[in-house]
């Protein structure tokens, strides 16, 4: 079969990769971060992380789930977020920290991710504060230890995170209002991780 897609891979990019040159896929991640350390990773909204900062962003999120949140090795989380920064830090944090992730569609009513929840045996959530009432409802269904809320633009340059946020809340109204107790802020976990250690999981088995 063709490889089609081959023809806009840019120069140096290799058209396949050799696994076992990797014990495991947080292997591969984290070789990748300190081999292109300053160059994009990724961007949204014009805003972007280099890999040093996804490297230094996804460290300080599992350091808090091992640390605060005192999560182990297999445990699960779920990630019930659109295609935004706040994503693959959540992701590849909870991969480094030994977790399983459940992801979760954004869209779901509060019967179908209580159901998610109960299935996968999830003890924490990750969610983005415009589909933070759909979990304020399913708490109501099914018991969580831990829920993270981060808001659209917390990851850009201040000033961006207080216009993006004050607009997306309320001018255009896009965050329902939801009461969740106890609940842990995306910005506080990654501020709060960049203090620990991060103890490192063997998950090649």
């Amino acid at each position: 079969m063709e490889k089609i897609w081959l023809k806009n891979y840019q120069d140096g990019v290799p058209a396949e990769i050799n696994p076992d040159n990797y014990r495991s896929l947080i292997d591969f991640f984290e070789q990748t971060c300190e081999k292109f350390a300053d160059f994009p990773a990724l961007e949204n909204m014009g805003s972007s992380l280099t890999y040093k900062e996804l490297d230094e962003s996804s460290r300080s999120f599992a350091a808090y789930l091992q640390h605060d949140l005192l999560l182990k090795k297999g445990d699960r989380i779920a990630i019930m977020m659109p295609n935004v920064l706040q994503y693959p830090i959540a992701l590849f944090g909870a991969l480094r920290a030994g977790l399983i992730v459940v992801n979760v569609n954004p869209l779901y009513t509060k019967d179908e991710l209580s159901h998610q929840l109960k299935d996968s045996g999830a003890k924490t959530i990750v969610v983005l504060a415009n589909f933070a009432r759909t979990v304020a409802q399913a708490l109501k269904l099914v018991k969580i230890d831990h829920v993270i809320v981060t808001e659209l633009g917390d990851m850009f340059s201040w000033l961006k995170k207080t216009l993006v946020n004050f607009v997306v809340r309320y001018i255009k109204r896009m965050v329902p209002s939801y009461q969740i107790p106890n609940l842990i802020h995306f910005k506080d976990v990654i501020t709060m991780g960049a203090d620990l250690e991060l103890q490192a999981v063997d998950i090649s088995s």
